[in-house]
C-alpha cells in the first residue's frame, strides 16, 4: 500500500521532568502515610476471615512443628553455647510475635543452626578479647540479638530490603553449606564424649584432626549418640520409602518422619533416666542436667555500651546471616503456595520478634528451612499458626523440664547432626550450578573451603565480593553485537525430516513426524533437509540478529545492512563501567566497513594525527577504497534500561568522532526501543534523537509505526492488563498490518480496505523522528 495521502495523527510526548516525579511520588501524602500504617501490620488484612477450617490447617501445622522446635531448640541453643532453655525461649517468642506481622504462612521464626553458630562464634570472640564477659554468653547473646533485631526494623521501616538482592545465590550456598558442614564436624566430638578434651570452636579442620587425636577417649556417650543417629537416619528413610510403597499410609509415614526426632529424644531420655536414676548427681554420662522451669528470666537485659562496642565487629556477617536465610526462605515457599511475600515487611517482623525478644531471654531467631517445609507440608493456612506452637513450647517449658534433666548430650548432638545436614547442598545442585554459570559454581566451592578452613565470616565476605567484581566485571567488558538482517518464514504445522533428539521424548525413534502445536522458522537458505506440508501456512518476515550466531542456524546467511547504515545492539546497560569500552568498539566498526569522507592526499603533513601510522608523504597507488560512506547509525537500545550521564557524553564523543572520520555532520543516529522517558530526557538534551545540534531535522529515511486508534467501534480489540494500577492509559494496542502481506496473500482485498479506511495513531512521538520503536528498514 503506498504512503501517500495516509494522514498520522500528530502525538507530542509528554517530558520527563523532576516536578512531574515529585508529583507523581508525593501526592496524597495523607492517603499514601494511612496505607503505609496499615501496611505494617499485615494481620488487619485477613484476620476477621478467620474460619474454622483455617483453624483446623494451623491447630495440625502448629502442633508439629511445636513437638519438633522443642528438641531442636535446645540442640540449637547447645551450638550458640548457652543453656538449653534459652533456645526454647527463643523458640517460643518467635513463633509467637512473627504471626503478627509476617507476610508469610510458612516460615516458622526461632533458634537455626547457622545463626546459632555465629552466635557462639561471638560469645567466644568477645570473651576472648574481653575477659571482663567471661560466663556473661545470655547478656552478650542478648546484645547481639537487639542490633541485628533494630537493624532488621530499621532497614525494612526505610523499605531498603531491595539491598539483599545483592547477595547472589551462589553466596547463599557457599556459606550454608560451609556453615552445615563446621557445624556438624564440631558435633562429633559431643557425638563420641570426647568434647571437652579439644575445641570445637576453633577452624574446622583443625577440629577433624584433634578430634581424631582424641577418639582413643571415646566414652559411654558414644552409646547414646551414634545409634540414635543411625536411627534418625533410618526412620528419614522408611519414611520417604514407605509413603512412595504404600501410597495409602502415606499420612503415618509423614508422622512417622516429622517426630523422629522427638521420637528418639523421648527414648534416649527414657534409657539415660532408667541408668542413672540411681547415680543421679554424677551420672557417667554427659546429660543437660538442670533446666529451670518456666520464664526464668524476663526483663530487660542491662545492655552497656561496653559489650557492644565489644561485639561490634561481628555485627556485620550477624545481620547478613539473620536477614538473608529468612528471606530466602520465605520467597522461596512463597513461590512454592503461590502468595506474595514483601521482603521489606518481613525485615520489619523479624526485626520487631527479636527487639522484644530480648525481654523474654531469646537470642537472635530467624526463618528455619526445616521447621517452614515440615509446617507447609502440614497444610498451614496462616501465620496464626505460630501461637499453637509457641503454646507447645511454654506447655514444655513449664511441665517437662524434670524430664529435661535426663537428656544425653550425645542425643542431642545427633539430632543437630541429621537436621544440619539439609542444609548442606547436593551435589545434583552442585552439578547444575557449574551448568548454569561455571563461574559461580568456582565462586561457591571457594566459598565452601573458606569457611571450612578459616571462618564462616571470610567465607560469606568471599562470596559476596567475589561475585560482586564477577557482576562488575561483566558489566565493565559489554561490548554489544553488530546486527545483521535475515529474511525467514515463519511455518505452521510443517513435516520436519530427520527431527533431533532433543526436540521430544514421544518423536525420537520417528523419522518423519507432524508437529501441529509447534511453529517452526526457516529461512531460504536452510541447508537442512525440510518439507512443508500443504497446509501449512507461511509467512515472510525479516528479523535483525547479531553476525556471530551464537543462538542460531550456523547455516544462516545473514545480510549485512543497507551501504552506509550500522546497526548497534548494547548487550548490558550503557553506563559509566562500560559505555567507553562500547563506544570504541563501535567506532573500530565504523572505520572497518566504511571509508573516510576525507582525502588524506590533501592533509597536510601537520595536520595529520600523530597516530597516524601512514607514509609520510602518501603515494597514491590508484587502489579504489569501495566501501561506502556512512550514511547512519542505529543504536538498538532494546537491552538498556537506563542511559547515565557519562553514558551520554560518551555517545556526544563518539558522535563527533566519527563525524571527524567520515567528514559529514549529517549522519543520522536512530535509536530503538527505548522505553524510559528519562532516558529519551538524557538523549534530548545532547540533541539525539530530533536530529543534529537539536533541530528539527527530518531523516532522510523517515518512517513511522502507527497503530489503530483506540475507538469506541474497536474497543474489543484492546487488552487490560490485570496488573496495570490505570488501565485507561496503559492499553496493549494491536499492531497494523503490514502491506507486505497484502503482497504474499495474507491479507486479501478487502482486509486492505479496510485498513486504509481506519484510522491510525502513531506509536511513538511525531516530534522525536529519530526514535523508533522497531530497528527500520533503510533503503
Amino acid at each position: 500500500m503506498s504512503s501517500s495521502g495516509f494522514r498520522v495523527e500528530a502525538f507530542n510526548e509528554p517530558k520527563a521532568t523532576p516536578q512531574a516525579w515529585v508529583r507523581q511520588h508525593t501526592d496524597q501524602p495523607l492517603h499514601r502515610f494511612k496505607a503505609y500504617l496499615f501496611s505494617l501490620f499485615p494481620i488487619a488484612h485477613w484476620i476477621y476471615r478467620y474460619n474454622l477450617t483455617w483453624l483446623y490447617g494451623d491447630l495440625i501445622a502448629g502442633l508439629t512443628v511445636g513437638a519438633v522446635v522443642v528438641p531442636q531448640g535446645m540442640s540449637y541453643a547447645k551450638i550458640a553455647t548457652l543453656a538449653p532453655e534459652y533456645g526454647l525461649y527463643s523458640s517460643f517468642v518467635g513463633v509467637f510475635i512473627y504471626c503478627f506481622f509476617a507476610t508469610s504462612k510458612d516460615v516458622s521464626i526461632g533458634p537455626v543452626a547457622v545463626m546459632s553458630l555465629q552466635v557462639g562464634r561471638t560469645i567466644q570472640k568477645v570473651i576472648e578479647h574481653h575477659p571482663e564477659f567471661t560466663g556473661q554468653g545470655p547478656l552478650i547473646a542478648a546484645a547481639l540479638t537487639l542490633l541485628c533485631g533494630g537493624i532488621s526494623l530499621g532497614i525494612g521501616l526505610l523499605r531498603l530490603g531491595f539491598i539483599l538482592e545483592f547477595i547472589p545465590i551462589p553466596a547463599v550456598m557457599g556459606f550454608m553449606t560451609g556453615s552445615a558442614f563446621s557445624i556438624i564436624v564440631g558435633q562429633v566430638p559431643g557425638l563420641f564424649g570426647v568434647a571437652k578434651r579439644l575445641d570445637t570452636r576453633a577452624a574446622t579442620y583443625q577440629v577433624v584432626i584433634n578430634f581424631f587425636k582424641q577418639i582413643k577417649y571415646t566414652n559411654i556417650d558414644a552409646a547414646f549418640g551414634i545409634p540414635p543417629l543411625a536411627i534418625l537416619f533410618f526412620l528419614k528413610f522408611i519414611s520417604e520409602y514407605g509413603a512412595k510403597r504404600w501410597p495409602k499410609q502415606k499420612p503415618w509415614f509423614f508422622y512417622l518422619g516429622v517426630l523422629r526426632n522427638a521420637l528418639v529424644i523421648i527414648f534416649t531420655t527414657l534409657i539415660s533416666y532408667l541408668v542413672f536414676k540411681g547415680n543421679k548427681e554424677n551420672p557417667s554420662a554427659t546429660l543437660i542436667k538442670t533446666v529451670p522451669s518456666g520464664l526464668r528470666h524476663l526483663g530487660a537485659p542491662k545492655i552497656t555500651t561496653e559489650v557492644v562496642n565489644a561485639l561490634i565487629s561481628e555485627l556485620p556477617v550477624s545481620v547478613i546471616v539473620l536477614l538473608l536465610e529468612h528471606i530466602a526462605i520465605s520467597k522461596s515457599f512463597g513461590r512454592i503456595n503461590d502468595y506474595k511475600i514483601v521482603p521489606d515487611q518481613e525485615l520489619i517482623a523479624i526485626g520487631v520478634t527479636n527487639v522484644i525478644g530480648i525481654f523474654f531471654g531469646a537470642y537472635p531467631a530467624t526463618g528455619s528451612f526445616s521447621r517452614s517445609a515440615l509446617k507447609a507440608k502440614c497444610g498451614v493456612r496462616t501465620p496464626l499458626a505460630g501461637i499453637y506452637t509457641g503454646a507447645v513450647v511454654l506447655l514444655a517449658l513449664y511441665a517437662l523440664t524434670e524430664a529435661f534433666y535426663w537428656i544425653p548430650n550425645a542425643s542431642l548432638c545427633a539430632v543437630i547432626i541429621h537436621a544440619v545436614c539439609d542444609l548442606m547442598s547436593h551435589p545434583k545442585t552442585t552439578y547444575k550450578l557449574y551448568l548454569t554459570s561455571p563461574v559461580e559454581s568456582v565462586i561457591f566451592l571457594a566459598s565452601v573451603l573458606i569457611t571450612v578452613f578459616v571462618t564462616i565470616e571470610a567465607g560469606i565476605y568471599f562470596s559476596m565480593a567475589a561475585s560482586l567484581a564477577f557482576l562488575l566485571l561483566r558489566i565493565a567488558k559489554a561490548k554489544g553485537q553488530f546486527l545483521g538482517r535475515i529474511e525467514y518464514f515463519e511455518v505452521i504445522n510443517p513435516v520436519i525430516i530427520g527431527v533431533p533428539e532433543f526436540d521430544s521424548e514421544s518423536i525420537k525413534s520417528s523419522s518423519s513426524e507432524k508437529l501441529p502445536s509447534k511453529t517452526y522458522e526457516i529461512t531460504e537458505n536452510v541447508s537442512t533437509t525440510g518439507q512443508l506440508s500443504i497446509n501449512s501456512q507461511v509467512t515472510r518476515k525479516y528479523r535483525w540478529v547479531p553476525f556471530d550466531l551464537k543462538s542460531y542456524n550456523p547455516d544462516l546467511k545473514v545480510l549485512p545492512p543497507p551501504p552506509g547504515v550500522i546497526v548497534f545492539r548494547p548487550n548490558e546497560s550503557f553506563t559509566y563501567p562500560n559505555c567507553s569500552r562500547q563506544v570504541d568498539y563501535l567506532l573500530d566498526e565504523v572505520k572497518r566497513v566504511t571509508r573516510t569522507g576525507r582525502s588524506r592526499h590533501g592533509i597536510k603533513l601537520g595536520d595529520r594525527p600523530w597516530n597516524d601510522h601512514g607514509p609520510r608523504h602518501p603515494v597514491d597507488t590508484g587502489e579504489v577504497d569501495n566501501r561506502p560512506l556512512l550514511r547512519a547509525i542505529v543504536l538498538d537500545f532494546t537491552s538498556v534500561p537506563y542511559l547515565d550521564a557519562t553514558g551520554v557524553q560518551n555517545l556526544v564523543d563518539i558522535k563527533n568522532a566519527i563525524q571527524r572520520y567520515a567528514a559529514n555532520d549529517d549522519i543520522e543516529w536512530h535509536f530503538v526501543g527505548i522505553i524510559s522517558p528519562w532516558t529519551k530526557r538524557a538523549l534530548l538534551v545532547d540533541g539525539f534523537g530530533i536530529g543534529t545540534d537539536g533541530g528539527q531535522k527530518v531523516p532522510k529515511h523517515y518512517a513511522i509505526d502507527v497503530s489503530q486508534k483506540a475507538t469506541g467501534e474497536n474497543e474489543y480489540l484492546l487488552q487490560e492488563d490485570p496488573f496495570d494500577k490505570d488501565p485507561a492509559k496503559h492499553r496493549t494496542k494491536r499492531k497494523a498490518k503490514v502491506d507486505e502481506e497484502a503482497e504474499i496473500g495474507v491479507v486479501d482485498s478487502s482486509e486492505k480496505k479496510s485498513f486504509a479506511s481506519e484510522t491510525y495513531v502513531p506509536v511513538l512521538s511525531t516530534n522525536m523522528p529519530f526514535f523508533h520503536s522497531e530497528i527500520p528498514d533503510f533503503d
